[in-house]
């Protein structure tokens, strides 16, 4: 006999939502894949920023194991809440160094590495976990993924950037000496690339020279093969330009609650 309550009336509706949108998804990235004549579809990271963690545990009876936020404070709350489930957290958004210590107790992979200083500040904070770790009986952690972003906008579309948090990326011709860095400092794997397209524009030429980018990286850096790219609205173009990870969040979650 079946013991296990029903879920609420809303919890099945938003489970029913989730499981229609997340279906309808995975359809799009299963055509996409196909349509670019590609053997193995991308890696889907759901972005569940301002959605609780109550979506994150229907997430995973889904079958979702990828989870992105973009938002520390954000992401630390909502990680110990689920941390019974076999997740891993990506990690999407601007950092700052001051965050890095939170950051690596909990996320799998980084995609928003843009400067010197955060590779510096994550080495040092994973050092830290990785005492914490052994000083409390933890097993320790896996080397934290990190990946590049690359900002494509034009020199017009920076205006007003103050080359620090929010700026969009790093230079594409900073990306090879980053590399280098996070190549070097221990706790950190160099995973590859990201970028978002520039916005108001055609993301295809965005995404081909990210895939430039990735392939002249990958010379030198032959495992650091993520390119991470494409969204809700562009994930198509993304798969057709080679990305091996995307980010979706409201064609999965639907309308964002309003943020408080």
């Amino acid at each position: 006999m079946n013991t296990t309550p029903a879920p609420a009336p809303d919890e099945a509706r938003r489970r029913e939502g989730l499981e229609q949108r997340l279906t309808a998804v995975r359809e799009r990235i299963t055509t996409a894949t196909r349509a670019a004549g590609r053997d193995q579809e991308p890696e889907l990271v759901v972005v569940t920023k301002f959605f609780p963690a109550s979506d994150v545990r229907l997430l995973h009876e889904l079958g979702v194991r990828e989870v992105g936020e973009n938002r520390d404070q954000e992401a630390s709350a909502k990680a110990v809440q689920v941390q019974t489930l076999d997740l891993n957290w990506h990690f999407i958004g601007q950092l700052q160094s001051n965050k890095a210590k939170s950051v690596v107790r909990y996320a799998a992979a980084l995609h928003s590495l843009d400067r010197a200083s955060l590779a510096r500040a994550l080495g040092k904070a994973m050092h830290r976990e990785t005492e914490r770790r052994a000083e409390e009986g933890l097993a320790p952690r896996a080397d934290l993924a990190t990946v590049i972003q690359v900002d494509l906008r034009a020199a017009d579309q920076r205006t007003g950037d103050d080359g620090g948090i929010g700026r969009g990326g790093a230079e594409p011709e900073e990306v090879q000496q980053l590399a280098e860095l996070v190549a070097e400092t221990e706790g950190l794997a160099l995973a590859g690339v990201m970028a978002v397209a520039p916005l108001g524009q055609d993301p295809t030429p965005a995404f081909e020279r990210l895939a430039g980018i990735s392939a002249s990286l990958r010379a030198d850096h032959p495992t650091a093969d993520w390119i991470s790219a494409g969204m809700s609205h562009d994930l198509e173009q993304a798969v057709a330009a080679g990305a091996t990870h995307l980010r979706v969040g409201s064609d999965v979650l639907g309308q964002r609650p309003p943020v408080l």
